[in-house]
């Protein structure tokens, strides 16, 4: 059974780069605009891991990871913040809301790719 990544980022073409990469590599993919969608759809769905950009409008990448956090269904969902945001301080935003890993775009897709392996539920 494949496993389920949800890939939250409200620019359409880096959501289709990381969806990309990721099927080829087997994984089955969810797609959210920000976070605020990215709750809704969560809702009655198991994904296995979160990849999320960090500045969306509605809902942030860093609120987005704060709420995830607070649902009791996805509290230990692993989170790969995958941004064009590079301040340290951010990043320990990003960390401290519960983040596992910060990949500055433009990435490398086979760098995305260990990251998830490392870091996606059993």
């Amino acid at each position: 059974m494949s496993k389920t990544i949800m890939v939250v980022d409200d620019s359409k073409s880096w959501r289709m780069l990381t969806k990309t990469a990721l099927v080829r590599a087997g994984y089955e993919v969810l797609e959210a605009f920000d976070g605020q969608d990215a709750v809704n759809k969560l809702e009655n769905t198991k994904v296995h891991l979160i990849i999320c950009d960090v500045n969306m409008p509605n809902m942030d990448g860093i609120a987005f990871v704060k709420e995830l956090k607070r649902l009791p269904t996805h509290k230990f969902t692993p989170v790969i913040m995958l941004t064009t945001v590079g301040q340290e301080d951010v990043k320990q935003q990003g960390q401290e809301a519960g983040a596992k890993a910060w990949i500055t775009k433009p990435f490398r897709v086979e760098r995305m790719l260990v990251a998830v392996s490392k870091f996606i539920l059993p």
